[in-house]
């Protein structure tokens, strides 16, 4: 299992269509995962003002968050995650732990594993008191390179959705709100190197652009424009 990554991910917002014509392009250049199309599902860490995601959406020139997560409606490990952004370039320490540390407090969980990083995530979560806020889950599919970048990968993600409430991975990953229409995708592009000259010259023809874009920011606006619309009819 890879714990540690540091790699460039540029992100896009495209349509159903458009992903479908880049999955053909990839065709030849990378080959999807086994797995196909799967679930991924988060719970965000976060402090009661919820001040890891504010900062975050400032877009300062550091910033870091936590996330727990788990591949596929039903898994038997969850990875607990410190994922720092320094300069544009992204960072990711992370743990697996069997899923019965769902059951326990994340510190008691993270106590058995003794390793350099779990110390370091264990710190995190000591020193800034964070603690699981947001549920937030969306349908993958991802490839990863074979030829000219090994390390390439490439996913899209649809029907991203979030809930504050049953912040576990029992409850079906389709429980929660909508914030994006069915057919819009988020593609992300990963890479240690520079994004291929071929892939470059397919977004540029097409007129796909990046943009900046967080999944857990986007839930988060949703929820709190919910909860300043019912006080205001309070």
């Amino acid at each position: 299992m890879q714990a540690v990554f540091k790699r460039n991910e540029k992100k896009y917002i495209i349509t159903s269509e458009q992903a479908s014509s880049i999955e053909s392009l990839l065709d030849g250049h990378m080959v999807p995962d086994r797995t196909g199309t799967y679930w991924v599902q988060n719970i965000y860490f976060d402090n009661n003002r919820w001040d890891i995601i504010n900062i975050s959406m400032d877009k300062p020139f550091y910033k870091e968050k936590m996330r727990l997560r788990c591949y596929g409606e039903i898994a038997d490990r969850v990875f607990l995650e410190l994922k720092k952004k320094h300069a544009g370039i992204v960072y990711k320490r992370r743990v697996a732990l069997p899923k019965q540390a769902m059951d326990m407090p994340i510190l008691d969980a993270l106590r058995y594993e003794e390793t350099q990083i779990s110390r370091e995530l264990a710190f995190y979560l000591e020193s800034t008191g964070v603690s699981p806020k947001m549920f937030l889950s969306y349908s993958r599919k991802a490839f990863s390179g074979v030829r000219e970048d090994s390390a390439l990968r490439i996913t899209f993600d649809s029907s991203i959705r979030y809930r504050t409430d049953n912040l576990d991975f029992i409850h079906s990953p389709n429980d929660g709100k909508l914030v994006f229409p069915e057919n819009l995708v988020i593609m992300e592009i990963k890479t240690p190197l520079s994004i291929p000259l071929w892939l470059v010259n397919f977004l540029s023809e097409n007129k796909i652009f990046g943009t900046s874009v967080s999944k857990y920011g986007v839930c988060f606006t949703d929820y709190f424009n919910k909860i300043e619309e019912v006080k205001k009819n309070a």
